[in-house]
């Protein structure tokens, strides 16, 4: 959807994980007819870790990180006011969701309703960032310019909407002070309380992985933290564009991440190419070289799998035989001792009798 990877997209940076830009974003999901899911979900995120939820389920506003509970308790009344604001979101979604079929000519199924806001504020540069935007079914519906105040259609369902809200005035100023100070304010408690979480970089162990002789190359990363990291091939210092396939980035167990990105085969040349991770906050960027003898793989050479197959065939028939003895050696009848030692009496008694 392309609403979502908007929200995915706000994230990532290209090659200036140098740079410390941190962000407060929320993002609100209202639903109809979504079998197993709450008609409602608000979300907050602070450098893209979750810092709260609300749904319409649970029906109140809880903390996702410890030391983020610890500042909702520091600041009174923090989770109710929270989860009120969250309870008129609620009722506002459900009916925009209403409008929005009307607007699309919609009865039944399932549909949906997001809005994302949020800003970004670089604490090198003291450079702010706002933005606000709203999606339907998947598809952008609105969204704010704000370097004009103005909102933005880009379809003709949401025209109504942009002209009704380029009127509010009063609603224009309030976002506008919200979105480039009054949540920058809050992003800034929330990055001084929250910096030891916040800031922490872990570096990741990097390997390069190959399943076959003929199959791409992975170089993978994975142990890291946080996950603002970007990884990209290389050939003569050169960035390759081109025959790269770049993974996402995956959550690991331990709250750790993980990342990949697949290169094509190279014909020759394998010294020139190398595999660059940058992970935000770190100014030094994690290069492995491409060495044959660095691939790790399962893929096994027939050759030897057919030598392996014949060791393991011959040690077990040692073992076997050895076995076998062992058992031929236990079963064994043993002759008793002779209860006379002496060889002279022995041969006494081997002679007849005399008659």
């Amino acid at each position: 959807m392309k609403t979502v990877m908007f929200l995915t997209l706000l994230g990532l940076f290209l090659h200036d994980t140098t740079a410390v830009t941190h962000s407060l974003q929320y993002f609100y999901t209202a639903s109809i007819e979504v079998p197993n899911f709450p008609e409602f979900v608000a979300v907050g995120m602070v450098d893209e870790l979750q810092i709260d939820c609300y749904d319409s389920n649970i029906k109140k506003d809880v903390p996702k990180q410890e030391w983020f509970k610890k500042f909702t308790e520091s600041v009174p009344n923090y989770l109710a006011v929270e989860t009120g604001k969250q309870q008129g979101h609620q009722q506002t979604f459900k009916g925009n969701i209403d409008i929005a079929k009307q607007r699309f000519n919609q009865t039944g199924g399932v549909h949906i309703a997001q809005e994302m806001y949020g800003c970004e504020w670089d604490d090198e540069t003291g450079e702010v960032n706002g933005y606000f935007q709203d999606g339907y079914d998947g598809e952008d519906f609105i969204a704010l310019d704000m370097k004009t105040m103005t909102w933005v259609a880009p379809i003709p369902q949401a025209v109504i909407t942009k002209h009704k809200w380029d009127q509010n005035k009063a609603r224009l100023d309030y976002l506008k002070n919200y979105l480039t100070k009054e949540c920058v304010d809050w992003l800034k408690k929330y990055v001084d309380y929250g910096k030891s979480s916040l800031m922490r970089t872990d570096l990741p162990t990097v390997s390069l992985l190959q399943k076959s002789p003929s199959s791409r190359i992975t170089c993978h990363a994975t142990g890291f933290y946080p996950n603002r990291a970007v990884m990209f091939w290389r050939k003569d210092g050169e960035e390759l564009q081109e025959n790269v396939d770049h993974g996402e980035i995956l959550p690991n167990p331990d709250g750790s991440f993980q990342m990949s990105a697949d290169l094509e085969l190279p014909s020759r040349d394998w010294e020139k190419y190398e595999c660059v991770f940058q992970l935000a906050g770190v100014k030094e960027d994690i290069v492995t070289r491409l060495e044959k003898r660095e691939i790790k793989t399962n893929h096994v050479d027939p050759i030897n799998m057919i030598i392996r197959i014949i060791a393991g065939v011959l040690i077990g028939a040692v073992i076997l035989a050895g076995v076998g003895y062992w058992i031929y050696k236990k079963r064994a009848p043993i002759r008793p001792p002779s209860s006379v030692s002496d060889s002279g009496v022995e041969q006494q008694m081997l002679e007849k009798p005399s008659p």
